[in-house]
């Protein structure tokens, strides 16, 4: 049995300004019979985390490597974007828009930084040589762009958690598809692609998968089988298996799309660990920022082996967000409210 949800899309062309598949099966006990989470303490920790502190405070979060190296990160309480430079700690400040309070960014092959106007409306475009700006203001129906990801041709989809909104941006024409969640507070939230480039979203406000036809713009939602749970972040492995993070239960969830079969793992701190923040290495190994316990907990789960593998203390605090993974460094990068943007690398 499958639930699918035709939405009619719409299409709205902004000028560009300068300055359910229900499951089949699945592997989880009952809510009755949930497991009892596994004594963390046995797990080594085979990370080491550098904190870079952030002068400016402001929330810092979301960074992403550009092709020189450069980490780009946003202070979204603050209103700007920033750049670091990791062989020597500096850091230098972009202005955005005033009332932007830019929720994510990413960097484009050309070097171009792209970030998300969460509380103006639109997705702008810095020039990282000169801090220029263009605006690619949204449609009405969407007032708050969330988190982005590049396509194969640099166009970007991306979330808008309060407006309901899965959308597409052609980054030429300023064109914006678009379509909603079917349930009021779906909150898409986070985003990533598949193998296809289809993209796959966790629906934070609901116990939703959801999942758009690139050509179409159909939205299919899928049923992960707990009322409970509250999908926050997620990963796409090679063979296009979907990995998501239950903020409000605890668990890493997998599921896949072919079988339409869930498999879930109880977090070894427990229902409360509130995990948020996902980072995929090329080793198959999902890093997981746990935002429940202070300081905050950064653990790790071998997707081929199924099992927890590290746990390491965020020293610098908490509240870890969203991740990005630099595959030419093999190392990975995030955001803590406390004012640090930090590295992670495997010992």
């Amino acid at each position: 049995m499958f639930r699918r949800y035709l939405v009619i899309p719409a299409v709205v062309s902004s000028l560009l300004l300068a300055s359910s598949l229900a499951f089949s099966s699945v592997a989880v006990a009952s809510e009755a019979e949930k497991p009892t989470a596994k004594d963390s303490s046995s797990l080594p920790s085979l990370l080491e985390l550098e904190p870079f502190e952030v002068e400016w405070g402001g929330r810092p979060r979301d960074p992403a490597v550009a092709p020189d190296g450069m980490v780009w990160f946003c202070g979204q309480a603050g209103n700007y974007i920033a750049r670091l430079k990791p062989e020597t700690g500096a850091m230098k400040q972009f202005s955005v828009p005033e009332g932007s309070h830019p929720h994510n960014l990413i960097v484009a092959s050309d070097g171009g930084v792209w970030y998300a106007g969460n509380q103006n409306a639109h997705i702008g475009r810095i020039d990282p040589e000169n801090g220029d700006i263009k605006q690619f203001p949204m449609p009405e129906a969407i007032k708050d762009p969330h988190t982005l990801v590049f396509d194969k041709d640099e166009n970007i989809w991306f979330t808008a958690q309060h407006s309901n909104v899965i959308g597409h941006l052609d980054v030429e024409s300023g064109e914006v598809r678009f379509v909603k969640g079917t349930e009021k507070g779906s909150r898409p939230y986070g985003i990533k692609l598949n193998s296809k480039g289809v993209p796959w979203v966790v629906m934070v406000g609901t116990n939703k998968l959801a999942t758009v036809d690139p050509k179409t713009m159909v939205l299919t939602e899928v049923d992960i089988p707990r009322e409970k749970a509250r999908p926050r972040r997620l990963e796409v492995t090679s063979d296009d298996t979907v990995w998501y993070v239950d903020f409000n239960r605890g668990y890493l969830g997998q599921y896949n799309p072919e079988t339409e079969k869930f498999t879930e793992w109880l977090s070894p701190n427990g229902h409360d660990s509130q995990p948020y923040g996902t980072a995929l290495d090329s080793d198959g190994r999902i890093w997981i920022g746990e935002t429940g316990p202070y300081p905050n907990l950064m653990m790790g789960f071998d997707t081929e082996a199924k099992q927890y593998i590290s746990q390491t203390t965020v020293e610098s605090g908490g509240s870890v967000r969203h991740m990005f993974y630099d595959s030419e460094k093999d190392v990975f990068w995030f955001g803590v409210d406390t004012g640090f943007i930090v590295r992670g690398k495997v010992k």
